[in-house]
Protein backbone atom coordinates (compact mmCIF):
# COMPACT_ATOMS: atom_id res chain seq x y z
CA UNK A 1 0.00 0.00 0.00
CA UNK A 2 1.67 3.41 -1.37
CA UNK A 3 1.91 5.84 1.26
CA UNK A 4 -0.53 8.76 0.34
CA UNK A 5 -3.24 5.78 0.38
CA UNK A 6 -2.22 5.18 3.70
CA UNK A 7 -2.71 8.76 5.08
CA UNK A 8 -6.10 8.81 3.11
CA UNK A 9 -7.05 5.62 4.88
CA UNK A 10 -5.78 6.68 8.38
CA UNK A 11 -7.89 9.72 8.42
CA UNK A 12 -10.67 8.69 7.38
CA UNK A 13 -9.93 6.47 10.78
CA UNK A 14 -9.74 9.39 12.36
CA UNK A 15 -12.62 11.36 11.54
CA UNK A 16 -14.87 8.53 12.90
CA UNK A 17 -13.50 8.53 16.17
CA UNK A 18 -11.03 5.70 15.85
CA UNK A 19 -7.72 6.97 16.39
CA UNK A 20 -6.90 4.07 18.68
CA UNK A 21 -7.83 1.63 16.27
CA UNK A 22 -5.66 3.63 13.21
CA UNK A 23 -2.83 4.20 15.29
CA UNK A 24 -2.46 0.20 16.18
CA UNK A 25 -3.61 -1.00 12.76
CA UNK A 26 -0.67 0.79 11.27
CA UNK A 27 2.15 0.77 13.47
CA UNK A 28 2.21 -2.51 12.63
CA UNK A 29 3.13 -2.04 8.62
CA UNK A 30 4.85 1.40 9.03
CA UNK A 31 8.31 2.43 9.96
CA UNK A 32 8.44 4.31 13.70
CA UNK A 33 9.50 7.26 12.07
CA UNK A 34 6.95 7.54 9.60
CA UNK A 35 4.02 6.39 12.24
CA UNK A 36 5.08 9.45 14.11
CA UNK A 37 4.94 12.24 11.47
CA UNK A 38 1.78 10.46 10.20
CA UNK A 39 0.41 10.69 13.91
CA UNK A 40 1.37 14.08 13.87
CA UNK A 41 -0.34 15.59 10.52
CA UNK A 42 -3.70 13.07 11.85
CA UNK A 43 -5.69 15.99 12.96
CA UNK A 44 -5.22 18.21 10.22
CA UNK A 45 -6.33 15.32 7.48
CA UNK A 46 -9.28 15.21 9.98
CA UNK A 47 -9.80 18.86 9.91
CA UNK A 48 -9.61 18.56 6.08
CA UNK A 49 -12.35 15.52 5.76
CA UNK A 50 -14.61 17.31 7.97
CA UNK A 51 -13.66 20.20 10.43
CA UNK A 52 -16.99 19.81 12.49
CA UNK A 53 -17.52 15.95 12.90
CA UNK A 54 -20.16 16.87 15.96
CA UNK A 55 -22.48 18.63 13.32
CA UNK A 56 -25.06 16.95 11.38
CA UNK A 57 -25.52 17.71 7.70
CA UNK A 58 -27.48 20.71 7.22
CA UNK A 59 -28.08 24.12 6.62
CA UNK A 60 -25.91 25.24 9.74
CA UNK A 61 -23.01 23.31 8.89
CA UNK A 62 -23.34 24.36 5.29
CA UNK A 63 -23.46 28.33 6.02
CA UNK A 64 -20.52 27.92 8.18
CA UNK A 65 -17.87 25.77 5.94
CA UNK A 66 -19.00 27.95 2.93
CA UNK A 67 -18.57 31.17 4.70
CA UNK A 68 -15.09 30.40 6.10
CA UNK A 69 -14.09 28.97 2.43
CA UNK A 70 -15.63 32.19 1.14
CA UNK A 71 -13.49 34.53 3.31
CA UNK A 72 -10.11 32.12 3.43
CA UNK A 73 -9.71 31.86 -1.06
CA UNK A 74 -7.45 33.97 -2.27
CA UNK A 75 -8.96 34.31 -5.55
CA UNK A 76 -12.68 34.47 -4.01
CA UNK A 77 -14.45 37.73 -4.07
CA UNK A 78 -15.41 37.71 -0.82
CA UNK A 79 -11.91 37.17 0.53
CA UNK A 80 -10.76 38.81 3.60
CA UNK A 81 -7.43 39.10 4.93
CA UNK A 82 -6.50 37.21 8.01
CA UNK A 83 -5.97 40.67 10.69
CA UNK A 84 -9.30 41.16 9.80
CA UNK A 85 -11.17 37.68 10.55
CA UNK A 86 -12.60 38.75 13.62
CA UNK A 87 -15.07 36.21 14.90
CA UNK A 88 -17.24 36.69 18.28
CA UNK A 89 -18.86 34.53 20.50
CA UNK A 90 -21.46 35.00 23.32
CA UNK A 91 -20.49 32.62 26.40
CA UNK A 92 -23.12 31.76 28.62
CA UNK A 93 -25.48 29.58 26.09
CA UNK A 94 -23.11 29.71 23.54
CA UNK A 95 -20.18 28.02 24.04
CA UNK A 96 -21.60 26.47 27.59
CA UNK A 97 -24.96 25.63 29.21
CA UNK A 98 -26.42 28.70 31.15
CA UNK A 99 -29.61 26.51 33.08
CA UNK A 100 -31.19 25.64 35.39
CA UNK A 101 -29.14 29.12 35.91
CA UNK A 102 -26.28 31.00 35.20
CA UNK A 103 -22.97 29.89 35.89
CA UNK A 104 -21.57 32.94 37.45
CA UNK A 105 -25.01 33.12 39.66
CA UNK A 106 -24.51 29.48 40.83
CA UNK A 107 -20.93 30.54 41.80
CA UNK A 108 -22.17 33.47 43.58
CA UNK A 109 -24.55 31.62 45.64
CA UNK A 110 -21.96 29.37 46.65
CA UNK A 111 -19.88 31.75 47.39
CA UNK A 112 -22.41 33.54 49.83
CA UNK A 113 -22.67 29.91 51.32
CA UNK A 114 -18.56 29.73 51.78
CA UNK A 115 -18.71 33.27 53.84
CA UNK A 116 -21.77 32.79 55.94
CA UNK A 117 -19.48 31.23 58.54
CA UNK A 118 -17.92 35.17 59.05
CA UNK A 119 -21.31 37.01 58.66
CA UNK A 120 -23.95 35.50 60.97
CA UNK A 121 -26.03 38.51 60.48
CA UNK A 122 -26.49 36.94 57.20
CA UNK A 123 -29.10 34.46 58.68
CA UNK A 124 -31.67 37.25 59.04
CA UNK A 125 -30.50 39.65 55.89
CA UNK A 126 -32.21 39.31 52.77
CA UNK A 127 -31.11 38.70 50.31
CA UNK A 128 -28.56 36.45 52.04
CA UNK A 129 -30.94 34.70 53.99
CA UNK A 130 -32.60 33.17 50.84
CA UNK A 131 -29.42 32.56 49.06
CA UNK A 132 -28.32 29.93 52.49
CA UNK A 133 -31.60 28.18 52.55
CA UNK A 134 -32.27 27.56 49.18
CA UNK A 135 -34.96 29.66 49.18
CA UNK A 136 -35.88 30.23 45.50
CA UNK A 137 -39.46 32.38 45.43
CA UNK A 138 -37.84 34.66 48.59
CA UNK A 139 -34.72 35.25 46.47
CA UNK A 140 -36.99 36.05 43.23
CA UNK A 141 -38.82 38.10 45.17
CA UNK A 142 -35.26 40.18 45.78
CA UNK A 143 -34.68 41.38 42.16
CA UNK A 144 -32.96 42.64 40.32
CA UNK A 145 -31.70 44.46 43.53
CA UNK A 146 -30.97 41.57 45.80
CA UNK A 147 -28.81 39.65 43.00
CA UNK A 148 -26.97 42.96 42.74
CA UNK A 149 -26.11 42.79 46.01
CA UNK A 150 -24.85 39.01 45.73
CA UNK A 151 -22.68 40.16 43.66
CA UNK A 152 -21.06 42.77 44.81
CA UNK A 153 -20.29 41.02 48.22
CA UNK A 154 -18.88 38.09 46.08
CA UNK A 155 -16.90 40.00 43.45
CA UNK A 156 -16.56 43.28 44.55
CA UNK A 157 -13.82 44.49 47.67
CA UNK A 158 -11.33 41.75 46.47
CA UNK A 159 -8.02 42.22 44.32
CA UNK A 160 -7.93 40.39 40.94
CA UNK A 161 -5.74 37.97 42.46
CA UNK A 162 -7.67 37.02 45.20
CA UNK A 163 -11.22 37.15 43.18
CA UNK A 164 -9.21 34.52 40.26
CA UNK A 165 -8.57 32.44 43.60
CA UNK A 166 -11.96 32.22 44.38
CA UNK A 167 -13.12 31.19 40.64
CA UNK A 168 -10.44 28.77 40.26
CA UNK A 169 -11.52 27.02 44.16
CA UNK A 170 -14.76 27.03 42.63
CA UNK A 171 -14.46 25.69 39.28
CA UNK A 172 -12.09 23.10 40.87
CA UNK A 173 -15.05 21.08 42.96
CA UNK A 174 -18.21 22.66 42.08
CA UNK A 175 -20.80 20.23 39.91
CA UNK A 176 -23.16 21.03 38.14
CA UNK A 177 -26.43 20.32 39.66
CA UNK A 178 -27.74 18.26 36.85
CA UNK A 179 -25.53 16.44 35.59
CA UNK A 180 -22.82 16.18 38.41
CA UNK A 181 -20.16 17.43 35.84
CA UNK A 182 -17.76 20.21 36.81
CA UNK A 183 -19.18 23.42 35.10
CA UNK A 184 -15.71 23.41 32.84
CA UNK A 185 -17.09 20.13 30.92
CA UNK A 186 -21.10 21.69 30.30
CA UNK A 187 -19.66 23.36 27.43
CA UNK A 188 -20.97 22.47 23.60
CA UNK A 189 -18.46 20.34 21.39
CA UNK A 190 -19.96 21.90 18.32
CA UNK A 191 -18.64 25.37 19.34
CA UNK A 192 -15.51 23.94 20.17
CA UNK A 193 -15.06 22.56 16.92
CA UNK A 194 -16.08 25.98 15.23
CA UNK A 195 -13.67 27.67 17.53
CA UNK A 196 -10.53 24.92 16.75
CA UNK A 197 -11.50 25.35 12.54
CA UNK A 198 -11.85 29.19 12.57
CA UNK A 199 -8.53 29.49 14.44
CA UNK A 200 -7.01 26.95 11.28
CA UNK A 201 -8.25 29.46 9.36
CA UNK A 202 -7.13 32.70 10.64
CA UNK A 203 -9.42 34.05 12.64
CA UNK A 204 -9.32 35.37 15.87
CA UNK A 205 -12.10 34.47 18.07
CA UNK A 206 -13.37 36.61 21.20
CA UNK A 207 -15.56 36.04 23.34
CA UNK A 208 -18.06 39.00 24.01
CA UNK A 209 -20.57 38.08 27.31
CA UNK A 210 -22.87 39.57 29.21
CA UNK A 211 -20.50 37.58 32.22
CA UNK A 212 -17.86 39.07 34.13
CA UNK A 213 -14.28 39.46 32.64
CA UNK A 214 -12.56 37.98 35.26
CA UNK A 215 -14.73 35.12 35.59
CA UNK A 216 -14.87 33.72 32.19
CA UNK A 217 -10.53 35.00 32.18
CA UNK A 218 -10.03 32.17 34.65
CA UNK A 219 -11.14 29.21 32.38
CA UNK A 220 -11.00 30.64 28.59
CA UNK A 221 -8.17 30.01 27.74
CA UNK A 222 -7.97 26.27 29.01
CA UNK A 223 -11.48 25.41 28.12
CA UNK A 224 -12.01 27.47 24.73
CA UNK A 225 -8.53 28.20 23.51
CA UNK A 226 -9.27 32.13 24.03
CA UNK A 227 -6.58 33.93 25.63
CA UNK A 228 -7.34 35.96 28.21
CA UNK A 229 -6.76 38.86 26.05
CA UNK A 230 -9.27 37.82 24.21
CA UNK A 231 -12.62 37.37 26.62
CA UNK A 232 -14.39 41.01 26.68
CA UNK A 233 -16.89 41.23 29.54
CA UNK A 234 -18.65 43.44 31.75
CA UNK A 235 -16.51 45.13 34.45
CA UNK A 236 -16.26 46.67 37.40
CA UNK A 237 -14.36 49.75 38.47
CA UNK A 238 -10.34 48.87 39.23
CA UNK A 239 -8.39 50.83 41.46
CA UNK A 240 -4.22 50.06 41.34
CA UNK A 241 -3.06 49.60 45.29
CA UNK A 242 0.06 49.38 47.20
CA UNK A 243 -1.13 47.23 50.63
CA UNK A 244 1.79 46.08 53.15
CA UNK A 245 4.45 46.65 49.92
CA UNK A 246 2.66 44.93 47.34
CA UNK A 247 0.77 46.49 44.00
CA UNK A 248 -2.47 45.19 43.20
CA UNK A 249 -5.53 45.76 41.59
CA UNK A 250 -8.90 46.14 43.78
CA UNK A 251 -12.15 45.45 42.08
CA UNK A 252 -14.31 48.12 43.82
CA UNK A 253 -18.37 48.46 44.20
CA UNK A 254 -19.15 50.02 41.08
CA UNK A 255 -19.96 48.74 37.84
CA UNK A 256 -17.57 50.07 35.04
CA UNK A 257 -19.53 48.53 31.75
CA UNK A 258 -22.68 46.22 31.52
CA UNK A 259 -21.30 44.02 28.80
CA UNK A 260 -24.92 43.19 27.55
CA UNK A 261 -27.08 43.92 24.49
CA UNK A 262 -26.22 47.45 23.19
CA UNK A 263 -22.99 47.35 25.25
CA UNK A 264 -21.96 44.32 23.69
CA UNK A 265 -21.00 46.37 19.88
CA UNK A 266 -19.79 49.11 22.15
CA UNK A 267 -17.14 46.86 24.03
CA UNK A 268 -15.89 45.28 20.54
CA UNK A 269 -15.57 48.75 18.74
CA UNK A 270 -13.36 49.95 22.10
CA UNK A 271 -11.45 46.83 23.04
CA UNK A 272 -11.20 44.89 19.13
CA UNK A 273 -11.58 48.33 16.88
CA UNK A 274 -12.45 46.17 14.09
CA UNK A 275 -16.02 45.14 13.03
CA UNK A 276 -16.22 41.15 13.24
CA UNK A 277 -17.56 39.18 10.37
CA UNK A 278 -18.67 36.63 12.38
CA UNK A 279 -20.95 36.48 15.60
CA UNK A 280 -22.83 33.81 17.68
CA UNK A 281 -24.96 34.03 20.45
CA UNK A 282 -28.12 32.47 21.79
CA UNK A 283 -30.70 35.12 23.34
CA UNK A 284 -32.11 38.78 22.96
CA UNK A 285 -28.96 40.18 24.60
CA UNK A 286 -26.90 39.19 21.35
CA UNK A 287 -28.90 41.12 19.14
CA UNK A 288 -27.06 44.33 18.92
CA UNK A 289 -23.95 42.01 18.52
CA UNK A 290 -25.48 40.55 15.76
CA UNK A 291 -26.45 43.94 14.22
CA UNK A 292 -23.36 45.39 14.58
CA UNK A 293 -22.00 42.44 12.60
CA UNK A 294 -24.25 42.19 9.92
CA UNK A 295 -24.15 46.15 9.27
CA UNK A 296 -20.64 45.50 7.83
CA UNK A 297 -19.41 45.24 4.07
CA UNK A 298 -18.66 41.81 2.64
CA UNK A 299 -19.64 38.32 3.52
CA UNK A 300 -20.81 38.35 7.58
CA UNK A 301 -22.14 35.20 9.13
CA UNK A 302 -24.77 35.76 12.19
CA UNK A 303 -25.62 32.76 14.22
CA UNK A 304 -28.36 32.11 16.77
CA UNK A 305 -27.77 29.07 18.89
CA UNK A 306 -31.60 28.01 19.40
CA UNK A 307 -31.77 25.71 22.22
CA UNK A 308 -34.44 22.80 21.23
CA UNK A 309 -33.03 19.60 22.59
CA UNK A 310 -34.79 19.01 26.06
CA UNK A 311 -33.52 15.25 26.17
CA UNK A 312 -29.72 16.23 26.78
CA UNK A 313 -30.08 19.85 27.19
CA UNK A 314 -32.74 22.15 27.79
CA UNK A 315 -35.42 23.55 25.29
CA UNK A 316 -36.34 27.46 25.89
CA UNK A 317 -36.25 30.68 23.81
CA UNK A 318 -39.04 32.97 23.95
CA UNK A 319 -40.77 32.49 27.28
CA UNK A 320 -37.26 31.70 29.23
CA UNK A 321 -35.96 34.16 32.24
CA UNK A 322 -32.94 32.88 31.09
CA UNK A 323 -31.54 33.44 27.77
CA UNK A 324 -34.60 34.68 26.89
CA UNK A 325 -34.43 34.25 22.34
CA UNK A 326 -37.64 36.62 20.98
CA UNK A 327 -36.62 39.64 19.27
CA UNK A 328 -33.43 38.07 18.00
CA UNK A 329 -34.93 35.17 16.83
CA UNK A 330 -37.25 36.95 14.78
CA UNK A 331 -34.80 39.09 13.22
CA UNK A 332 -32.80 35.99 12.04
CA UNK A 333 -35.49 34.50 10.35
CA UNK A 334 -36.34 37.75 8.48
CA UNK A 335 -32.45 38.07 7.91
CA UNK A 336 -31.87 34.57 7.27
CA UNK A 337 -28.96 34.59 9.57
CA UNK A 338 -27.55 31.03 10.64
CA UNK A 339 -30.14 29.19 13.18
CA UNK A 340 -28.28 26.04 15.19
CA UNK A 341 -31.17 23.81 16.00
CA UNK A 342 -29.69 21.78 18.76
CA UNK A 343 -31.60 18.85 19.02
CA UNK A 344 -31.53 18.24 14.83
CA UNK A 345 -28.24 19.64 14.22
CA UNK A 346 -25.70 18.64 17.05
CA UNK A 347 -24.73 14.99 17.02
CA UNK A 348 -23.22 15.62 20.52
CA UNK A 349 -23.83 18.30 22.50
CA UNK A 350 -21.11 18.12 25.15
CA UNK A 351 -17.54 16.62 25.04
CA UNK A 352 -18.40 13.65 27.83
CA UNK A 353 -21.48 12.52 25.48
CA UNK A 354 -21.66 10.20 23.78
CA UNK A 355 -22.57 10.65 19.88
CA UNK A 356 -25.49 9.27 17.85
CA UNK A 357 -22.69 7.30 15.49
CA UNK A 358 -20.98 6.13 18.21
CA UNK A 359 -24.18 4.36 19.66
CA UNK A 360 -24.50 2.74 16.50
CA UNK A 361 -21.05 0.97 16.41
Amino acid sequence: MNKQKTVAVAASLLANGLREQARSHWSKRISSRTAATLLFALPLFALAADPLPSWNQGPAKKSIIEFVETVTTPDSKGFVQPEARIAVFDNDGTLWSEQPGYFEELFAFDEIKRMAPQHPEWKDQQPFKAVLENDHKALAESGMEGLLNIFMTTHAGLTTDEFRDNVQRWLSSARHPTSGKPYTEMVYQPMLEVLTYLRSQGFKPYIVSGGDTGFMRVFAEEVYGIPPEHVIGSTFVTEYQVKDGKPSILRTAKIAHNDDGPGKPVSIDSVIGRRPILAFGNSDGDLQMLQWTAAGDGPRLMGLVHHTDAKREWAYDKDSKIGRLDKALDQAKQQDWTIVDMASQWRRIYPFETSANEQQQ
